[in-house]
């Protein structure tokens, strides 16, 4: 036996399409859907913990504006 589990969203036609893996045979199959009622609910994902780290300009007269870069003005 082969359990395969998913989260599909349900269109208004009410239309479920299933690929199943390579490894399920060709032929005839009992097949179980279960629905549950209750609504997903988002999980809360903890933020990613990057550290501080000062980046600063490495000489005040480096702007690194546009003009500057590509020697055109807008």
């Amino acid at each position: 036996m082969k359990t395969v589990e998913a989260t599909t969203v349900v269109g208004p036609d009410r239309m479920l399409v299933v690929q199943l893996p390579p490894g399920v045979s060709v032929g005839e199959h009992h097949v179980v859907v279960v629905i549950d009622e209750s609504a997903l609910a988002e999980a809360e994902r903890p933020a990613l913990p990057f550290s501080n780290y000062p980046v600063g300009l490495v000489s005040d007269s480096l702007t690194f504006r546009r003009e500057d870069l590509y020697g055109d003005a807008v």
